[in-house]
């Protein structure tokens, strides 16, 4: 089962006694604070929880499936995000 943004936003309001467009302003401007801080290759740790960080990717050799041809891949980023113990915890417990 999954969880899209709406239905989050709407569970988040009722336990907090607040109104979903407060929660949603309140998701898309720590959203914005992700996107900035893990472009500019700084790490975000909520502890417990959850941990952001970009990664690096170095370039490399690889192979079009269609024609075998060797291509190069470029170097380039990725984003690495890591349980903290509080949600292996939780994980665990299911």
């Amino acid at each position: 089962m999954a969880k899209n943004r709406s239905e989050l936003v709407a569970e988040v309001a009722g336990k907090a006694g607040t109104s979903q467009a407060a929660v949603n302003g309140v998701l898309d401007a720590l959203f914005e604070v992700f996107e900035a801080s893990v472009a500019a290759g700084e790490k975000i740790t909520i502890p417990g929880w959850l941990a952001i960080e970009r990664t690096d990717r170095a370039a490399r050799t690889g192979r079009n499936p269609q024609t075998g041809e060797t291509i190069q891949i470029a170097a380039g980023h990725s984003v690495k995000l890591t349980a903290g113990s509080k949600l292996k915890a939780a994980v665990a417990k299911k």
